[in-house]
């Protein structure tokens, strides 16, 4: 996978394109986030939790991937769609299912890999909502791929965000509702720069292989 350097943005020139999406659309945002942790905390109950946790989590983290990227184009966006992930319920699952198993394995030789197993695949739910017809396996390949030289500058765009997570902390932690949308938005950004700046011109069997 081919990247044009010169069409990636700085991480500040993110942020700031995530903020002016936001403009007018923060209640829908922060429902979003609310909504979704309020169920995955249902899901955290013992015994029956967990089990819903490991079915359902990944068609519900898909989902809101979509909404994100919907509010990075300028998509129309509904509440609803976060519930869209249980539309490709099987790749979702599988998807959410693979992603713990690797970082988990990456993480059994030691903490860096699987930090790193963790931005590497950071993309495929994206990729995911994007092209639901390749499968799970694929988009951790294409998230792989597309990671190649950027996993420090996504660390770097997480690690931008302290200073805002010190200040939730002054409001008993009532700000991460807005936090976490900014977020977010600002990381659906990073991947769809990424995208973006995909050189054009590539071979037919790189397309092709990308697409598979």
């Amino acid at each position: 996978m081919k990247i044009n350097n010169e069409l990636i943005k700085d991480n500040a020139d993110l942020r700031m394109d995530a903020r002016n999406q936001l403009r007018g659309r923060w209640g829908t945002a922060v429902l979003l986030c609310f909504i979704f942790s309020i169920i995955t905390s249902l899901l955290a109950i013992p015994y029956i939790g967990a089990i819903l946790n490991f079915l359902l989590l990944g068609p519900l983290v898909l989902g809101l991937s979509s909404c994100f990227l919907k509010i990075v184009r300028n998509e129309v966006l509904k509440i609803e769609n976060m519930f869209d992930g249980f539309k490709n319920f099987g790749s979702g699952f599988l998807l959410q299912l693979l992603m713990s198993l690797f970082i988990f394995l990456w993480t059994l030789l030691f903490i860096i890999p699987g930090i790193i197993a963790i931005y590497r695949y950071s993309m495929a739910f994206y990729i995911l909502s994007d092209n639901p017809e390749i499968g799970a396996m694929a988009a951790l390949d294409r998230s792989k791929e597309m990671m190649k030289g950027f996993k420090w500058k996504l660390f770097c765009m997480y690690l931008s965000f302290i200073g805002w997570a010190l200040l939730c902390v002054l409001t008993a932690g009532i700000g991460l509702l807005w936090l976490i949308p900014y977020i977010n938005t600002s990381i659906a950004n990073f991947y769809e720069n990424l995208k973006e700046s995909m050189k054009p011109d590539l071979e037919a069997g790189e397309i092709k292989a990308l697409t598979e």
